[in-house]
């Protein structure tokens, strides 16, 4: 039997993501109601400008007073699309303490200060909701913490930025370089104004925090999380990789060491073999390769922006959020009973393409070789080329530690035979 009396609604934020929200809960609203047990009422729309038309939205529900509105006391749900830190962190913890749960997108926050909110929720009986913050449309968060709740989650691997996916792709399939793919991505609308969050792997890092966190039971913070960009990726990189029978990449690693006491987060551009599954994820898509002792190897895959996709992802968790309420149920909290340790970058075990720009003349490639081994990184293949007394030499190596890896390239960068060190890779997904 369906109740009657309506879920209500609040709406913070009425941008691409919040405008369709508000039109999926208009021209579903008898699907949603069928779903949930009662219908659900989009009871205020909180926006910084008022007097913007906003299709589908009777004006009377639009206001700039985001704090009134989530106090009011009769909000069962707040939705929370405006993104930040602040007043996104304030409003979340307001809605909690005046009797709302909150259903999320914002990644910045929840890899910052996920803990608090988590505890707020927990505080107040209240759910915290959060599948559209990693991935888009992608179900990866539930799957995470529900679906794989009963197995042991060993490897993250993923690519959770379209942007930086379409320009690497770009790369990829046409030579273009660097600048060349950006500026065909913003044109197009993949890539923002100011792309620094996306090419810089800011995005990324904060969806590498929350995936690390309910993969491994364990808080990670963003500042846990090792962050390099891809601007320096050249076409070069791209001619390397596909010598080796590889792709590049900028992914997101979070991993569980082998002896289960501690866990890595990072991200950063890497070279992946052409037969592994995300190195065919094309465009703007979004695929997370997650691996786990009893399911195996599993793969997620789909749209991990726009407004649409995204805005599934908040309304699959606006109605499992209202069944609870209805049910006077609580969905799944935080879980970080493992409190694993969270180990520097330096203790990362990867394999890594090193390109040099040395001298041509005898002796150089025995130097290189003679720095590799007294740092203990073994070296698996060498590839080299001179012209007109200059030389490049390509090393891949053999697994190895980031911080022996470092030692390796700042004692390289002294040899009086190396003009420089053009490129640094790891490859990983072997």
């Amino acid at each position: 039997m369906m109740r009657t009396r309506p879920l209500k609604v609040a709406l913070l934020g009425c941008g691409v993501v919040g405008s369709e929200v508000a039109r999926i809960m208009t021209t579903h609203a008898d699907d949603l109601a069928a779903r949930i047990g009662a219908p659900v009422e989009l009871a205020g729309v909180a926006v910084r400008r008022p007097a913007k038309v906003r299709e589908g939205i009777a004006p009377d529900l639009v206001t700039t007073d985001a704090t009134a509105l989530v106090k009011r006391g009769d909000i069962d749900v707040v939705v929370e699309v405006i993104g930040g830190i602040e007043p996104a962190r304030t409003l979340i913890t307001a809605a909690f303490e005046h009797g709302a749960s909150v259903v999320s997108a914002n990644k910045a926050l929840l890899a910052q200060d996920g803990a608090a909110l988590h505890a707020a929720a927990e505080e107040h009986g209240r759910d915290l909701y959060y599948e559209a913050a990693v991935a888009g449309a992608i179900p990866l968060i539930r799957p995470l913490r529900e679906s794989l709740a009963g197995d042991k989650v060993n490897r993250v691997l993923g690519i959770v930025n379209g942007t930086t996916n379409f320009i690497l792709d770009k790369m990829d399939s046409t030579g273009a370089g660097y600048q060349e793919a950006l500026d065909e991505a913003t044109a197009l609308g993949y890539a923002e104004a100011d792309p620094t969050a996306d090419v810089e792997g800011f995005d990324a890092a904060a969806k590498a925090a929350i995936l690390a966190g309910i993969a491994f039971h364990t808080r990670v913070r963003l500042d846990d999380v090792h962050r390099e960009g891809m601007t320096e990726v050249t076409a070069s990189d791209f001619r390397s990789a596909k010598e080796m029978g590889c792709t590049i990449k900028l992914l997101a690693i979070c991993e569980r060491a082998a002896d289960g006491g501690s866990v890595t987060a990072r991200v950063h551009p890497a070279m992946i073999p052409l037969g592994h599954p995300l190195a065919s994820v094309r465009g703007a898509y979004n695929a997370v390769f997650v691996e786990s002792d009893a399911a195996g190897q599993l793969m997620f895959y789909g749209p991990g922006a726009g407004g649409a996709p995204t805005a599934s992802a908040v309304l699959g968790d606006l109605v499992a959020v209202c069944r609870n309420r209805l049910n006077g149920a609580k969905g799944p909290g935080e879980s970080a009973y493992a409190d694993l340790t969270v180990s520097p970058m330096g203790e990362v075990v990867t394999r890594y393409h090193i390109s040099l720009d040395v001298a041509d003349k005898p002796g150089v490639l025995a130097q290189v070789a003679t720095v590799f081994a007294e740092h203990g990184v073994s070296i698996d293949t060498v590839r080299q080329q001179g012209k007109d007394g200059e030389a490049s030499l390509v090393v891949v190596t053999h697994r190895a530690s980031d911080a022996s890896l470092t030692g390796t390239v700042e004692a390289l960068r002294k040899l009086d035979t190396v003009r420089g060190v053009a490129s640094i890779m790891r490859v990983e997904g072997e």
